[in-house]
């Protein structure tokens, strides 16, 4: 609770530089407006200093709930960070230690099967134009179509 109190001025000189003073010497007087009073701010007062002041208006509780749950939350964001980095750590040494020799051995393999293939395909066409039966070019004179032996290849 605030108590208000009136403090009478000792001085008569100060009372006419006061902006909130009154010419009249009645108190109860509401003849000044707060416009016609004159507000002089400090140049020197920051934003930071009128934010620190405002701690003031802020009960003690209030900003003990505050200040607790910013911390809460602070601490829940660097705990959830560093789970996330651990996370991401484990995936992406996982992926090099295990994908990268896994990917480059199965692409070594589609290579070796590709060469296989067109060694195969290589091998078909040579023995279709020694004479194979869809040869483009007639057999020799005096050898019989249907006695000759295909080409194997040594190995199979």
């Amino acid at each position: 609770m605030v108590k208000v109190e009136i403090v009478e001025e000792k001085d008569q000189q100060d009372n006419g530089s006061s902006p909130y003073g009154s010419p009249s010497s009645s108190r109860t007087s509401s003849s000044a407006s707060l416009s016609s009073v004159s507000s002089e701010l400090s140049h020197d007062e920051t934003f930071y200093d009128r934010i620190t002041a405002l701690v003031d208006i802020v009960p003690p509780t209030t900003r003990h709930s505050i200040s607790s749950r910013f911390s809460k939350a602070t601490s829940f964001i660097k705990r959830g960070g560093k789970l996330a980095g651990n996370i991401v750590w484990i995936v992406t040494t996982s992926a090099l230690l295990v994908g990268l020799p896994l990917a480059l051995s199965l692409e070594d393999e589609a290579k070796i099967v590709a060469q296989e293939q067109e060694m195969l395909a290589q091998q078909q066409g040579a023995q279709q134009m020694l004479g194979g039966q869809g040869s483009l070019y007639p057999p020799p004179p005096g050898q019989n179509p249907q006695g000759q032996k295909a080409l194997v290849p040594p190995g199979f």
